[in-house]
């Protein structure tokens, strides 16, 4: 056999081989784009709430504002910090008098495009949502009364309140305080993840190891609950469809959704967690027992599909998975308006 042959066999293979994976890939695209959608390079709408500019400024103080809490202390950003990935790294949130709450803080970057709010879906939308941790005594303490009392203390948040709600003749309200939080929060999306530009057309962005995780993760089963924009966050699920984790992951006493719906089949269910910048977000699931990605991974095999993943299965899903991190929100911190002499006094924490 010549060299001259076995040089152009060679290349002949080559191109071949190309060609094969140039094909693996299409299909492989092909098959995600069917599965999953990339984050909209614009702020979704919200349902019955225009997000006017003056509104997204006036939600975006009122996010950080300590005072809606009855400590002064604590704010919507203590428990989902924009500069952690939208929660607070925590296993579960401190919250009023130093209490500890019952579950993991879900991260705010892009819940706008979730079914539902908080982990058993209990709050419809994103306005719900943020009347919910005001008045509960584990977190803010707070009640409607107070934090309207304290906003219409305050002269600039009552001329922004009147911009952002043209026409009311009240328009200082803890209902327009959550709308405008609301729409606040819808722009808090993260678009351009590497996985993003793969769904869009630049198959080059992710790795081959990146690639194999995206397979693996549709042909074992996991895009089965975590599919859509969110890649999760559309629809409940049992924690432990085949095998339930131990108390030390799945504590006993959290039944998941059926404190919702007081229905015995929704014991354990809760809703599938959304994993964009899933590797900003530890610790893991609902408790916040899990800190490692990987284990997180490895978990899921066994009680979600019923099989212990292999070490490399479970490091190439690891590696898509961090493909999800997408560009975060550029939030300058507002300068928030200067209490008054009738503003209400913050309440101590611990009680004397």
């Amino acid at each position: 056999m010549t060299t001259r042959f076995v040089t152009t066999l060679l290349a002949c293979t080559a191109l071949l081989a190309g060609s094969a994976s140039a094909s693996d890939t299409d299909a492989l695209l092909k098959e995600a784009q069917d599965m999953f959608k990339p984050i909209p390079s614009v702020v979704p709408a919200v349902k019955n709430n225009a997000a006017t500019g003056e509104k997204i400024e006036l939600g975006k103080m009122l996010f950080f504002d300590p005072r809606l809490s009855s400590s002064g202390l604590i704010s919507c950003n203590t428990c989902h910090n924009l500069g952690m990935g939208g929660d607070d790294n925590l296993e579960t949130s401190i919250g009023h008098g130093w209490q500890k709450g019952p579950r993991n803080a879900p991260t705010v970057l892009n819940a706008v495009f979730n079914v539902a709010q908080f982990w058993d879906g209990r709050a419809e939308d994103l306005k719900a949502q943020a009347k919910g941790p005001v008045q509960a005594g584990v977190e803010m303490a707070s009640t409607p009364a107070r934090v309207e009392a304290t906003l219409a203390s305050l002269p600039d948040y009552v001329e922004r309140f009147g911009r952002a709600f043209p026409g009311e003749e009240k328009p200082v309200t803890f209902d327009n305080m959550a709308k405008a939080i609301e729409v606040f929060e819808a722009t808090l999306i993260t678009p351009a993840s590497r996985f993003d530009q793969f769904l869009e057309g630049n198959t080059k962005v992710m790795t081959d190891l990146e690639k194999d995780g995206l397979k693996l993760f549709m042909d074992k089963g996991c895009a089965a609950c975590h599919a859509g924009v969110n890649l999760g966050g559309e629809d409940y699920y049992a924690f432990g469809v085949v095998e339930k984790p131990g108390a030390d992951i799945l504590p006993a006493g959290d039944k998941g959704r059926f404190a919702v719906t007081k229905t015995a089949d929704e014991e354990y269910v809760f809703r599938a967690g959304p994993l964009r910048n899933i590797e900003l977000t530890a610790p893991y699931f609902h408790s916040g027992k899990v800190w490692d990605l990987e284990q997180a991974v490895a978990i899921m095999g066994t009680s979600q599909l019923g099989e212990k993943l292999e070490e490399a299965e479970v490091k190439a899903i690891t590696a898509f998975l961090k493909t999800l991190t997408g560009e975060q929100p550029q939030v300058t911190y507002p300068i928030l308006p200067v209490e008054t002499a009738t503003t209400p006094k913050p309440e101590a924490m611990i009680a004397k």
